[in-house]
């Protein structure tokens, strides 16, 4: 059964919240209403039409999971946004603050052999320009060893891997400051409860939100 542009949203969105290290719980409908800007109503609607074609389960108390037919709708998609995203940047020059609107958009009206052509035309990349894993065409996805720039030691070098769910505006700022997948860093203190980070990046330091830090993926110096 084919899906519409809706039910591949919200599966997707699913599959993003979905926590493997977090067993017995599956995802609430507020954290879905959230992340799609849409009213909780909405969302409760959707998971029982998703649930009557075996998308998802869904059980009070517990939330909202993936079945094996969501879970490769998701993976799909996630597939298509990404190697469409890669694309746009290496072939046509976008910005990595400009490809997410697009891919969203176009991730809905390619088929699968032509993300395919692209994929292998861009030499097959394993990730997207912000770092993010591409599904393989089985749906399959390559482990990351990766920790967040929080928890990073102080003074010790890694390197950019990884940039989870940012605005355009924070990418863009994250790009002034020197940052770019693979770049080395080096976080010089932190301040307590939360505070900011003062981060290192090519010998200039810069102030960074917590929030925005637990967003940027490392590779520590030992795991490179």
């Amino acid at each position: 059964m084919s899906a519409s542009k809706a039910i591949e949203d919200y599966l997707k969105c699913i599959y993003k919240l979905e926590d493997p290290q977090v067993q017995n719980k599956g995802v609430h409908t507020s954290a879905i209403a959230s992340r799609l800007g849409v009213a909780q109503a909405s969302v409760s609607n959707m998971i029982k039409k998703l649930s009557d074609q075996d998308f998802v389960k869904y059980e009070p108390y517990y939330g909202v999971s993936l079945t094996d037919s969501g879970r490769q709708v998701a993976l799909q998609m996630i597939r298509r946004h990404r190697v469409i995203e890669q694309y746009l940047v290496e072939r046509l020059n976008y910005s990595w603050d400009e490809v997410d609107e697009e891919a969203e958009v176009l991730e809905h009206a390619v088929s699968d052999k032509l993300v395919n052509a692209m994929w292998l035309a861009l030499g097959e990349p394993s990730h997207d320009p912000h770092g993010s894993p591409i599904p393989d065409a089985d749906g399959l996805i390559t482990p990351q060893n990766l920790v967040p720039l929080t928890e990073l030691e102080e003074t010790k070098p890694a390197k950019l891997a990884r940039i989870k769910n940012r605005s355009p505006e924070e990418l863009r700022y994250l790009s002034s400051i020197g940052l770019a997948m693979g770049v080395e860093l080096i976080v010089q203190s932190k301040a307590p409860f939360n505070g900011p980070l003062m981060l290192e990046v090519a010998g200039r330091c810069h102030a960074l939100d917590y929030r925005m830090a637990c967003a940027l993926m490392v590779e520590a110096e030992s795991e490179l």
